[in-house]
């Protein structure tokens, strides 16, 4: 497999369109909610291409390199999880001219922008669709869906019955990805987009198309258009048949996502995450560890500082390990700032532009930690080695090497402050080198091969 190289530099930045900023309040729909309002499953709040352009600066000033943007296309929901059009910018977000105008401003400051594809399943508003709930069993449409009989219902209450809807929903039908045209279809808008600027696809449930030569042939219609494009796909669990050839770069890593939360949780411990990173290193092809799409929070999910009850030191530790590891560290909008929010919608909360409502706290840390990433290659692209894991200290340490560049990474999970030796045999640190920490104060000699170093609860070091 051929990941594309930038990948492994990359820093991600999601946004979700309607709740980053309002750049343009012409385009907002007449029953629009007021900024900042509690979000619902249905409201909008007036986000758009515009506010994002508008606020480039703040995300060039964040130091992030990429951006992933949730669905942009023609919906009737906040979410564009369900697509009526997926040639049209939504017009409440704006249009191709304004999505032009932000693939400008963030490929003239060396930004690439991923867009959200939602292949498994459309909106009932569809063309398609529209057309078999208009004229039933004679729509020449009728083979695009999995249709089980006529006459054929979608807006009474109730779960899809007369056919196959995502999750038994009604206003999202699943496409019948096995019909020629509907792939035709897919793949020509797979296409037309990277043609018109974008460099990659985050593919929503793709696991859902069960279909291994529908994913080889979309892999090669994407490639063909941009062999730098970056494919991930949104696949929750272990499946390393995802990253195999003809599939994706990268997946969403949800299970380390959930071993760091578990972990600042106290659910398992440092030797148990340490393992299940090893593991997760293990099952995969090293193109791939390096592509992944390392996160803490996303649209679907509680909100990374709610998670950690507020406590500031569990969240700036959990992106120190993040940012520490393999892959490309992605921050979900307002996640930098704070930004509290509970399961879907309330993790969809409008971004505050006032910057009294910031942590400044975690803003400032993760700014640091990009900057530092960016300057140290050895933490995009170095070799991982598991250095030390402790289970009574809940510590936990690594290294990073690129030739004969070597940064460690040390952490410690426990409630109190510990003293850990750490060996640093491996690193050719000899006796009597100092070693310093990079992200805060403190440094340190080499006695022998190891390191003394201190750690307060809650809290890492990068050593160098």
């Amino acid at each position: 497999m051929s990941v594309p190289y930038w990948v492994e530099d990359a820093i991600i930045y999601q946004i979700f369109p309607d709740r980053f900023a309002n750049g343009d309040p012409a385009n907002d729909p007449p029953n629009v909610h007021p900024w900042g309002s509690p979000p619902t499953v249905q409201g909008f709040q007036g986000g758009d291409l515009r506010g994002i352009v508008q606020h480039f600066d703040y995300l060039l000033d964040l130091g992030i390199n990429t951006v992933y943007l949730n669905p942009i296309f023609q919906s009737p929901s906040n979410h564009r999880y369900n697509i009526t059009d997926y040639y049209k910018i939504d017009p409440k977000l704006g249009d191709k001219s304004d999505f032009q105008a932000l693939l400008n401003v963030a490929h003239g400051n060396n930004v690439h922008v991923i867009l959200d594809g939602v292949f498994n399943h459309c909106s009932r508003g569809f063309f398609a669709f529209n057309d078999i709930l208009e004229n039933q069993d004679q729509s020449p449409y009728k083979d695009w869906f999995i249709v089980k009989h006529f006459p054929m219902d979608a807006y009474s209450p109730g779960e899809a019955k007369d056919f196959v809807g995502w999750w038994q929903l009604k206003s999202m039908p699943k496409f019948n990805t096995a019909n020629p045209e509907v792939r035709r279809y897919i793949l020509g808008v797979a296409r037309y987009w990277i043609e018109q600027g974008a460099d990659g696809w985050r593919l929503d449930v793709p696991n859902e198309i069960d279909d291994d030569s529908f994913w080889a042939e979309f892999n090669q219609t994407v490639k063909s258009a941009n062999p730098e494009a970056y494919l991930v796909g949104e696949i929750w669990d272990e499946q390393p048949r995802w990253v195999s050839e003809g599939h994706f770069d990268g997946l969403m890593d949800y299970p380390l996502r959930s071993g760091i939360l578990d972990t600042l949780a106290g659910k398992i411990n440092a030797v148990q995450l340490a393992d299940k990173i090893d593991h997760l290193h293990s099952i995969y092809p090293r193109e791939a560890v390096y592509a992944m799409f390392q996160l803490l929070g996303s649209h679907d999910t509680e909100r990374v500082i709610t998670l950690c009850d507020n406590n500031v030191d569990k969240v700036k530790l959990a992106f120190l390990l993040l940012f520490s590891l393999p892959g490309a560290p992605v921050i979900y909008y307002g996640d930098e700032i704070g930004l509290p929010g509970g399961k879907d919608p309330d993790c969809r909360r409008a971004f505050p532009w006032d910057e009294r409502q910031w942590n400044s706290d975690i803003h400032g840390w993760i700014q640091q930690l990009i900057s530092l990433r960016s300057r140290i290659a050895e933490l995009r692209r170095g070799d991982f080695r598991r250095l030390l894991a402790d289970s009574g200290k809940n510590c936990y340490a690594f290294s990073r090497g690129l030739g004969e560049e070597q940064i460690a990474a040390l952490f410690n999970f426990g409630k109190t402050r510990t003293s850990v030796q750490l060996p640093v045999a491996a690193l050719d640190w000899k006796d009597g080198r100092i070693i310093h920490n990079q992200v805060g104060e403190g440094e340190f000699i080499v006695a022998g091969d190891s390191v003394e170093i201190s750690l307060p609860a809650f809290s890492g070091m990068w050593l160098k």
